[in-house]
């Protein structure tokens, strides 16, 4: 069983929005801190958006300069589901979107102090 499922990516016109879904199994991960990454072709992943717990049912969230205004992530841990809603997208935002999990008090700058990566979906904004 995938720890981490991504799904909702697609192809978009510039303006247009998608909603990108990452689907949690295997383990509680209510306390976890969960967002996404991305990957433009010749790019290094870059951070998008991410929730940190902070106490019971209330998470910080964060967003990159390039996306917040226009991208939303949201949580239901009933559902096991961390969302990205993203609106207005650029030619720009077109890259392979994963979804992360860790267990850190705050997110890591290391890739490799995440516990677990999805394994992407692709979001091409054609303009």
């Amino acid at each position: 069983q995938v720890p981490l499922a991504e799904s909702g990516g697609g192809l978009v016109q510039a303006g247009g929005s998608l909603r990108l879904s990452c689907v949690a199994s295997g383990r509680d991960f209510t306390r976890y801190g969960m967002g996404w990454f991305r990957q433009a072709p010749g790019k290094v992943r870059e951070f998008v958006a991410g929730q940190r717990w902070v106490a019971e049912n209330l998470y910080y969230s964060d967003y990159a300069s390039a996306v917040e205004g226009r991208f939303t992530i949201s949580r239901d841990n009933a559902k096991h589901t961390v969302d990205l809603e993203m609106m207005s997208l650029k030619p720009e935002d077109t890259a392979v979107y994963y979804c992360y999990a860790h267990s850190k008090l705050r997110r890591p700058e290391n890739s490799d102090d995440y516990d677990y990566w999805g394994q992407g979906t692709q979001v091409t904004v054609s303009s």
